[in-house]
């Protein structure tokens, strides 16, 4: 009985080193030419018109949570749209552009300080990408 468990106990450290060859390939020291860089690809946003976008901002509800000038509202629910460029610089998420559309669909991706995360979260739904796209206009003019 001890041979066989010697034996048994042998044949399975034996099989152990089985089966662990693996092919090595070597890494290169030197690469000549250039290596093509990653790039990150975003959807490009619809164009949208900011004559569209101002009677938007109205009927949804924006001017009764935020300071915007062009549309004379100035609640202070949540964060002044004035500063939108500011905004977009702090939260590090994109273009102005990208981060207006992002913060009216997801308006949880980026909470600006002092302010906590009370916006509706159904714009993304309840708004055609057409009209996403007229606000964002209206909110980054010029």
């Amino acid at each position: 009985m001890r041979r066989l468990a010697l034996l048994l106990g042998v044949s399975v450290l034996l099989l152990a080193g089985c089966g662990g060859e693996k092919t090595v390939s070597p890494t290169a020291q030197t690469v000549v030419g250039t290596v093509p860089q990653q790039t990150t690809t975003q959807s490009a946003l619809p164009a949208g018109n900011a004559a569209a976008g101002a009677p938007l901002f109205k009927s949804q509800g924006c001017d009764g949570c935020h300071t915007f000038k062009p549309a004379g509202s100035t609640a202070k629910v949540g964060p002044d749209l004035d500063n939108l460029t500011e905004a977009a610089q702090k939260a590090d998420q994109g273009p102005l552009p990208q981060f207006v559309h992002t913060s009216i669909v997801d308006p949880g991706a980026y909470i600006a300080p002092g302010y906590q995360n009370i916006m509706p979260s159904t714009f993304g739904q309840t708004l055609t990408q057409k009209q996403i796209a007229d606000l964002v206009a209206y909110l980054t003019q010029g």
